[in-house]
């Protein structure tokens, strides 16, 4: 026994030992990072440069820090940039002396239709500097191909491929895993086109669903034929029909039908940079990449007191704080009072980015955004997506801009209670039995399948969120309920439709909102401050460990499945009456 309890300290006091050592390693790995960040210094801009931008990497809303990205489970040292920062950049570029010429460097960009026209508008602005902007790829996507479209000359690689074949939607439904698991979703919604539930209770789409998928696909694929239609000088009707006979095949095929200038060897591009930019055959051509000319890029050097306020609200609507990714109720709303309380803030722009959420949270930041209004002029900014509680939060806005491709609407709410009694009785042998004081003590219970009373109280409380909904928007939008019900019903609307029903008043920009904001205010003079403001990435590292090591190995373990994990494990954690789009929206 004296032996056993020997061996078994020595274990323990290994353990705990080990564990110490472990913990100051990670500790001088985290120090020595963190040091040898302040030695990384800015890039300069040599005299007659190439501003390479790569368009391969995520376009966000805002550019993040990725600084710790070199860390395990944070990433793997993947840049993003925010379309605003390139919007930014070009616009510097343009008057930049040391900038000759920008290179357009994509295959398959990480970023949302409306995200991709924010760019591609600020390469044809860049233009009107008349430096030349060339763009050349191995593999050109048709994301790929629409922003590249805009370049002077469009350049692709002999043996490479450009695809061009129309846009489809997937939808992933997992009502058979749902069903094999021994789970039930038992919904309860309002509107017809309210599919967000659809994947979870049908196998295959509604025919309101069909319709409405049919219509946004269709809005988004003439604005991606037009914007092409226009830069190439080709009629739509003539790229409609390469792509729906698939006419470009090889490489050949698009310079044949004119989607290319030429067919280049990458050596052969280089050669014509160097011609530009004045280099000699055996000379290396200066670049500098969008992300190092960002950084470059000084905050604004105007004096003046006046602000204009960017609240950016990205990602899934979330009571509480939320992080870096989503739009916490807590978080956005007081990001928006602070602009509001804030008299050297003379506008407020808010830019949307979300498919909804929480309708309690919308409701939260709604009510922020109808208070400023009375207060300073407040524009929403409608990017990749705006609908549902995306929506909600930004339709009390003075004015409301939209892409053509932006995705709106979707006025309608619903709720999930998923009853779990099938697999905890029959596949894991749990069973429940208790005892209640009242006939509803344990409504939401998810052991069991509601009642008809249960679920006619709940029912009621989602028509209660639904008519809060229609008569937010009504007011916002100056239109009776009733006109804003026959809109609503979940119904997802393209930007033009948008702008044709009254749900947003112009199609225009970010850039535009701004200046919008700032001629309602009645102020040319002025300086933009962004909300909320960014976190530490240290201390977001900290907060978001345990997320981090999650998504680390349920990525490695489920590869492409991945989606559909995550789309199961939100369908499982779903809390209160949600205000949120149909589904993840995937155009390939």
């Amino acid at each position: 026994m004296k032996e056993f309890f020997k061996y078994v300290f020595a274990t323990v006091v290994g353990i705990i030992i080990s564990s110490v050592v472990l913990f100051v390693l990670f500790f001088v790995v985290i120090v020595g990072f963190l040091a040898s960040l302040g030695t990384e210094k800015v890039k300069t801009v040599k005299a007659n440069s190439v501003l390479v931008l790569n368009l391969d990497q995520p376009i966000t809303e805002r550019t993040k820090d990725n600084s710790l990205s070199g860390l395990p489970f944070v990433g793997d040292g993947e840049r993003t940039v925010g379309f605003a920062d390139v919007i930014r950049a070009l616009k510097k570029a343009k008057t930049d002396d040391n900038i000759d010429a920008v290179y357009i460097n994509v295959s398959s960009p990480d970023a949302g239709m409306a995200s991709m026209l924010e760019v591609r508008n600020a390469i044809i602005d860049f233009k009107k500097s008349e430096k030349p902007v060339i763009a050349y790829s191995e593999i050109y996507t048709q994301g790929a191909y629409y922003l590249a479209s805009v370049a002077d000359k469009v350049y692709l690689n002999p043996q490479g491929s450009l695809e061009f074949k129309g846009f489809s939607s997937q939808i992933t439904f997992i009502k058979g895993t749902l069903e094999k698991l021994g789970i039930e979703a038992q919904i309860i919604r309002v509107g017809n086109y309210k599919s967000a539930v659809e994947p979870l209770i049908n196998d295959k789409m509604s025919d309101y669903n069909r319709q409405q998928v049919t219509a946004y696909v269709n809005g988004l694929y003439q604005t991606y034929l037009s914007g092409i239609a226009e830069s190439r000088k080709m009629s739509v009707d003539s790229l409609f029909d390469i792509a729906n006979n698939y006419k470009i095949r090889l490489a050949d095929d698009a310079l044949k039908y004119k989607m290319v200038d030429a067919l280049k060897y990458k050596d052969e591009v280089i050669a014509e940079l160097k011609s530009i930019t004045g280099k000699g055959k055996k000379e290396d051509i200066s670049t500098i990449s969008i992300n190092d000319y960002i950084r470059n890029l000084t905050t604004s050097n105007i004096t003046s007191d006046q602000r204009i306020a960017i609240i950016y609200a990205h990602g899934d609507i979330v009571s509480g704080e939320g992080n870096a990714d989503q739009i916490g109720s807590e978080r956005i709303s007081r990001a928006i009072r602070k602009a509001r309380l804030d008299d050297k803030v003379k506008a407020i722009v808010l830019r949307v980015n979300s498919g909804g959420g929480s309708a309690l949270a919308s409701e939260v930041i709604w009510r922020e955004v109808e208070l400023s209004k009375k207060v300073k002029p407040v524009i929403a900014s409608f990017g990749d997506v705006a609908a549902s509680g995306g929506y909600y939060i930004g339709c009390a806005a003075d004015s409301i801009f939209v892409q053509p491709n932006t995705l709106t609407g979707s006025i309608g709410v619903f709720g999930v209670i998923p009853n779990f009694q099938n697999l905890l009785n029959n596949k894991l042998g749990i069973t429940f039995d208790g005892v209640k004081t009242g006939q509803y003590a344990d409504i939401m219970s998810t052991n069991r399948p509601m009642t008809a009373g249960e679920r006619f109280i709940i029912q009621n409380d989602v028509n209660h969120v639904y008519d809060t909904f229609i008569t937010r928007v009504a007011n916002g939008r100056k239109k009776t309920k009733a006109q804003v019900d026959s809109i609503g019903g979940g119904h997802v609307w393209v930007g033009t439709d948008a702008v044709r029903i009254g749900l947003a008043d112009r199609l225009a920009g970010f850039k535009e909102a701004i200046t919008a904001a700032a001629k309602k205010a009645k102020i040319s003079d002025y300086r933009l401050v962004e909300y909320p403001e960014k976190t530490d990435p240290l201390k977001e590292l900290i907060q978001n460990a345990k997320d981090n090591v999650s998504a680390y190995y349920a990525k490695k373990e489920f590869g492409e499945n991945y989606i559909i994990y995550q789309q199961m494990k939100k369908a499982v954690h779903m809390n209160g009456i949600q205000a949120k789009i149909d589904y993840d929206i995937n155009i390939r």
